[in-house]
């Protein structure tokens, strides 16, 4: 008798703990919102983190290219960065005849890379466990979901290790920029007088470009003291902006601010205002452009990589520029020739003048947006809601850029030529990424 039900209590245990599985677990794990979940989710921890803009950039690029390179074995017309990044290492392929759930793997191959570029981790392990309750509600094959976790961290692995040779580590160590007291160079402004942000940015290696000087902008106005002159006219216009704005641009001015290094001094006590940077802000954008376009899965990760791969090599140009010319911002300028009293709409960043980060970005970020989703792209952006302001409608990514690019002027943080020769610099960038980098077979 005991042995009878011992027999039926291992049977109960048995079919117990056969888990049954979905037929349909492919379509409903390839949500591209667990893969927008994701960015948004290192937005935040980027944000809360505090980093520069430059660095950001890097932090977006090789969790996203870890994502794409698992994502595109979804849609045979989607290829890999390899053999077109010249540097980038062979990559793992999935094995023949088995089975695998892509979109679970590049969930783990963009977060578990994203980890490695952060200083919150456990954040990233909080929102990759959530994650995977998701996964295990979808009911996959046990042998499906392993396989593809693994295939995931392997990519990661891979990535991971190739992102150690781009000299990020050696930058490190570098001395602080060396501020001198002559007047048309930059000097530290306040609150904070922070030092010079990145100065040896140029030194990382580009993803697309052939170095940080292939796209070298025009360089900026002559320096002047002079009233007549044309750099004087040039911050004068800076100065006069400021004082008559409209309130669409102060509006524009604060919505494109994206200063991660806001600084707010009450007495004696100086504390930062957490703000998304523009290539944050760029890669919401995407987001945005995903969820209105419809994207599935794996075009989705092709918009952010895109969007990436502009940052990363934008913001190497524009840093290369920034510390060749290293020239004085307006704030100080205005202060010291024009008016001792006069503060711009917007605190400035600490780092040198030319050309405007944000432009570049901008025109890098637009012009590869509008590859993926085409030209008069109408879309509302709401990036900005989670920071009080609201939200900006635009006809395309295009008169987004240039609307982010002028707001420099309106927040009194640039001259009109920082501008003007930073949106091309990155419209150049853009195009030789799209000239170079074929993802998608025509």
């Amino acid at each position: 008798m005991l042995k009878q039900i011992g027999i039926v209590f291992s049977i109960i245990l048995l079919i117990s703990g056969c888990k049954k599985t979905n037929p349909n677990f492919q379509e409903e794990a390839a949500q591209p919102t667990y893969y927008q979940a994701s960015v948004k989710n290192l937005t935040d921890i980027l944000v809360h983190d505090i980093f520069s803009p430059p660095v950001a950039s890097r932090n977006y690029a090789y969790p996203c290219i870890a994502g794409y390179e698992v994502a595109r074995y979804m849609d045979p017309k989607y290829k890999s960065l390899h053999g077109q990044i010249t540097h980038m290492p062979e990559l793992p392929k999935p094995n023949d005849g088995e089975i695998y759930c892509y979109p679970l793997a590049s969930i783990v191959a963009f977060n578990m890379t994203a980890k490695k570029f952060i200083f919150s981790e456990d954040s990233v392990t909080m929102f990759y466990n959530e994650m995977m309750k998701k996964f295990d509600a979808v009911n996959m094959p046990e042998d499906v979901k392993q396989r593809s976790i693994a295939f995931g961290t392997e990519m990661s692995e891979v990535i991971k290790k190739w992102a150690d040779g781009d000299t990020y580590a050696q930058t490190r160590s570098d001395p602080k920029f060396t501020v001198t007291e002559d007047k048309n160079r930059w000097r530290p402004t306040a609150p904070a007088y922070m030092d010079g942000i990145e100065p040896s940015w140029s030194r990382i290696r580009p993803l697309v470009m052939d170095s940080a000087q292939q796209f070298k902008p025009i360089g900026p106005t002559t320096f002047s003291t002079e009233k007549g002159s044309k750099f004087y006219k040039e911050a004068y216009e800076v100065y006069e902006v400021g004082k008559k704005l409209t309130p669409e641009q102060d509006e524009i001015a604060r919505f494109w601010d994206c200063n991660p290094y806001k600084m707010n001094v009450i007495g004696h006590v100086m504390h930062a205002t957490k703000k998304i940077t523009p290539g944050g802000h760029w890669m919401e954008i995407a987001g945005i452009a995903a969820r209105k376009d419809k994207a599935d899965f794996v075009k989705t990760t092709y918009a952010y990589l895109m969007t990436s791969l502009g940052l990363f090599d934008g913001f190497i140009s524009c840093w290369d520029e920034k510390y060749r010319s290293n020239l004085v911002r307006p704030e100080t300028y205005i202060n010291e020739h024009i008016d001792e009293n006069w503060v711009p709409l917007l605190q400035t960043p600490p780092f040198p003048e030319h050309t405007s980060g944000h432009s570049v970005v901008s025109g890098a970020a637009s012009t590869l947006l509008t590859s993926v989703f085409g030209e008069n792209f109408a879309f509302a952006d709401s990036t900005e809601l989670e920071f009080g302001l609201p939200v900006r409608n635009f006809p395309s990514f295009n008169k987004a850029a240039d609307e982010a690019a002028i707001s420099r002027l309106y927040g009194g943080i640039h001259y009109m030529p920082a501008i003007e020769y930073g949106v091309p610099e990155g419209r150049q960038i853009a195009g030789h990424i799209i000239t170079k980098i074929k993802l998608l077979e025509q």
